[in-house]
């Protein structure tokens, strides 16, 4: 039988294809729809497919099928075009004696749970290369859907079976290239899997991880995937190309639990990130995740560089951000030990910017009020962080120091600190007063708990005439000097001497009162020790 060329197909302007009109139409309802009834005509047409799935390729195996009278060895490394090729050509429409390419490829995949592995991942792929044309994701998300099966089912992947097939000699997997044992040797039996879904696109990973979400994948495991999927994939490609890749990463970590995402690997990618120039959404999320565990971070961590064209050192509005996202859910979602832990390590890092002569005043205050006072036992690290700064920006004017200054809890600074502020030119002297009327009020506090102590060991119940005598009087006329008024004087070298020796005062009452608490502590115990034996009680003061 004499074969007749009268149709001319040109397949997305890859290949020209000469074939017979009534044969092709015969199976493919999109061409008898479009001949209508021309399809006996002796007339040539061309037809021209700008998006036929598949290719030049695919339409030869479509081809094979109409003058093959509807037969066509379906096999998984050629079922996602032939299906992709059915439905844009509309071969539902069966002829006398035969089956539709459509039904051909549907029953074929009902047998995909008997599927090897590697089938599965041979099929993935071609999915993935159809995905711009309509109708390809169907048959797509049965084939995931049983390669989680088998992910969560499995330790192992199935052996690798032989194919004489030439479609899936082009494509090899880590199945292919080693053999179950060496796959056990590089990851645990959990993680088997990691190289072989590296064939995933950006856009098939979300899909993939999604699914395993659902299915209660391990949020630790899934989100080490998607680092070593990121690692991966970005040694090579485009920087577009790269970035696509980051951003996939983190807006699907953002899911997942972030108490199971590695805080280090998230500063690896960060480190990446910052090169790719991120899209804000993507970058957000990376530190608010990051902000969220601030309390592991390292100063290392933290000691970002500046961006480019920058003129300060490290990048402090991106600490800053990382501070805002820790204290996101407010003080009251923070324990006092992560708040502590944050504390000290902040700072350490505004003690090594605070020596960057290019960092503004503003950045450096946003940064020693970052956190709440509650955060902070002591203020002495922020005084001599603030005194480097000072030394370093000299054409600062009152009104800046003095705004710099409003982040020092001058109650929470120790004598040291007070007694060095007190001599140091480079402070205000209006910080001076503030240190001078915070110790005044610590000494006003300290002298109500010195009374306390001292009515205690007074009463009968407390100390024995023995144990009043001695130092006492001393105790008292101590107490009764420190009880005067305190008029910080005007002149500020009078103002620092008097600083000085309130300070002096404010140690030595320390002092008695540890004390008194000592002998306090000694009388308590030999209460309890001896009901009955009177004992002479140890002096208050040696």
């Amino acid at each position: 039988m004499a074969v007749c060329c009268d149709l001319e197909v040109d397949v997305n302007g890859e290949e020209t294809f000469m074939v017979d009109k009534k044969v092709i139409a015969s199976y493919c309802g999109r061409l008898r729809k479009l001949f209508g009834k021309s399809t006996g005509s002796a007339r040539n047409l061309k037809v021209i497919f700008n998006d036929f799935p598949g290719g030049a390729g695919n339409f030869e195996l479509l081809s094979r099928f109409c003058y093959n009278n509807g037969r066509i060895d379906i096999t998984p490394s050629n079922i996602s075009f032939l299906h992709s090729a059915a439905q844009f050509m509309e071969m539902n429409n069966s002829v006398s004696g035969t089956h539709n390419l459509l039904e051909e490829t549907e029953k074929s995949l009902k047998g995909m749970n008997y599927w090897a592995w590697s089938e599965l991942l041979i099929t993935i792929k071609q999915c993935q290369d159809l995905l711009p044309f309509p109708n390809s994701s169907g048959i797509l998300e049965k084939c995931v859907d049983s390669l989680i099966g088998r992910m969560a089912t499995s330790s192992e992947p199935s052996p690798c079976p032989s194919t004489s097939s030439p479609d899936s000699s082009g494509v090899r997997f880590s199945c292919d290239t080693r053999s179950t044992e060496s796959l056990k040797n590089s990851f645990s039996r959990a993680t088997w899997w990691f190289e072989d879904l590296l064939v995933l696109s950006t856009n098939l990973v979300g899909m993939v991880i999604k699914s395993m979400v659902l299915r209660k994948f391990d949020h630790a495991i899934i989100s080490r995937f998607l680092f070593y999927y990121q690692k991966s994939k970005c040694y090579t490609g485009t920087s577009d190309e790269k970035r696509n890749v980051v951003e996939t990463v983190i807006d699907i970590l953002y899911i997942l639990d972030w108490n199971s995402v590695s805080f280090k690997s998230l500063f690896g990618i960060l480190r990446v990130a910052l090169n790719l120039n991120i899209s804000k959404c993507s970058r957000t999320k990376l530190e608010s995740m990051i902000g969220s565990q601030m309390d592991q971070a390292t100063l290392d961590n933290l000691l970002i560089p500046s961006p480019y064209g920058m003129n300060y050192l490290y990048n402090v509005k991106l600490v800053l951000r990382f501070l805002k996202a820790f204290l996101h859910g407010g003080i009251s979602q923070t324990s006092p030990t992560q708040l502590r832990k944050v504390a000290s390590l902040m700072d350490l890092y505004i003690a090594e910017v605070a020596p960057d002569p290019c960092l503004k005043p503003s950045k450096f205050l946003a940064l020693t009020m970052s956190l709440p006072d509650s955060a902070r036992d002591s203020y002495d690290r922020i005084y001599r962080a603030t005194d480097m700064y000072l030394q370093v920006h000299t054409g600062l004017s009152e009104e800046e120091k003095m705004k710099i200054c409003c982040a020092l809890n001058y109650e929470k600074l120790s004598a040291e600190a007070c007694i060095h502020l007190s001599q140091n030119k480079r402070f205000p002297s209006k910080s001076a007063v503030q240190a001078l009327m915070s110790q005044q009020v610590k000494l006003k506090s300290l002298l109500k708990a010195t009374d306390k102590m001292k009515c205690y060991i007074d009463s009968p119940s407390g100390v024995s005439e023995i144990g009043r005598k001695g130092k006492k009087n001393e105790a008292s006329e101590q107490i009764v000097l420190y009880a005067g008024k305190l008029d910080p004087p005007t002149n500020n070298e009078k103002l620092r001497a008097h600083l000085q020796g309130m300070q002096w005062r404010v140690t030595e009452l320390e002092k008695i009162c540890l004390k008194m608490q000592t002998q306090m502590t000694k009388i308590i115990k030999s209460r309890v020790s001896s009901h009955s034996t009177p004992r002479s009680l140890p002096k208050l003061c040696s």
